[in-house]
């Protein structure tokens, strides 16, 4: 019974939903986290008659008998509209407010992604992420430096012992894409580029389109709790509607296989 296995597609599908739903929930805290929506087309049809086909008497039909087979997942896309700003105090933390990423080093030398400007100085005053990446352009407070202030064009300055001007110390560039949601997501706040996204565009925050770096903030999760409770109550009753049309073939099937004893 077709009834059964495209029902089936749909429970499939509910389920691929309230997993996206609940890893955005379990984000709703994380620094920089950005909210995924799952996206859906229908299967394909088998078609018993076309639209337009000609009739027995000659004339053509204005509708045509297509049986669909259910649905099936398009894709998972990356919302990455701005989260709220949280103030720290913290003059390491950054956020930006517009378009752009921070460009940070793993140690593979490899080059990633982030929104999260959650960022440290290791042992040797680099200025780094939570995990212990390297920030690009490398940028190193001296260890006498009394403190550091970062501008809204990304440059970091430091302020040192007998000197009355501040020590610029460089400048924090960012990176944007034009398809922002071709970005493979990583783990641990960090994104990686693809064909998909294109090549990164480099630039100085708040110059030709590209975010300012706000220091003292962070950016929150863009997830909205409400909206995703809305959207789980959803997928849920379209899955539970679905089971009930397994049912109803079951008892279907039932009824046939009674008859023909």
């Amino acid at each position: 019974m077709r009834a059964l296995f495209t029902a089936a597609t749909g429970m499939e599908a509910q389920q691929t939903q309230i997993d996206t739903i609940a890893n955005n929930i379990a984000n709703v805290g994380t620094t920089g986290f950005k909210k995924s929506r799952t996206e859906f087309q229908d299967l394909f049809y088998e078609t018993l008659r076309a639209p337009g086909a000609a009739s027995d008497d000659g004339s053509l039909l204005p509708t045509g008998v297509q049986i669909g087979h259910g649905v099936q997942l398009s894709s998972v896309n990356t919302i990455f509209s701005a989260g709220d700003r949280l103030n720290t105090g913290n003059q390491l933390d950054m956020a930006i407010d517009g378009s752009g990423f921070f460009q940070i080093q793993r140690p593979t030398g490899e080059t990633v992604y982030t929104r999260d400007g959650t960022f440290k100085l290791d042992g040797d005053g680099n200025l780094v992420t939570a995990r212990g990446y390297q920030v690009i352009p490398a940028i190193t407070v001296p260890p006498d430096a009394l403190s550091v202030t970062v501008l809204s064009d990304g440059t970091v300055n430091a302020e040192q012992p007998g000197n009355t001007a501040p020590t610029n110390l460089g400048q924090i560039q960012l990176a944007r894409f034009a398809n922002p949601a071709g970005l493979r997501t990583l783990g641990g706040n960090l994104y990686d580029a693809t064909i998909a996204s294109g090549d990164p565009e480099t630039g100085i925050a708040g110059q030709n389109g590209f975010g300012a770096v706000a220091a003292g903030f962070l950016e929150g999760s863009n997830v909205e709790v409400a909206e995703e409770l809305v959207q789980m109550i959803l997928a849920q009753r379209a899955f539970e509607v679905s089971s009930r049309v397994i049912q109803a073939g079951d008892e279907m099937l039932r009824i046939a296989s009674q008859l023909s004893q």
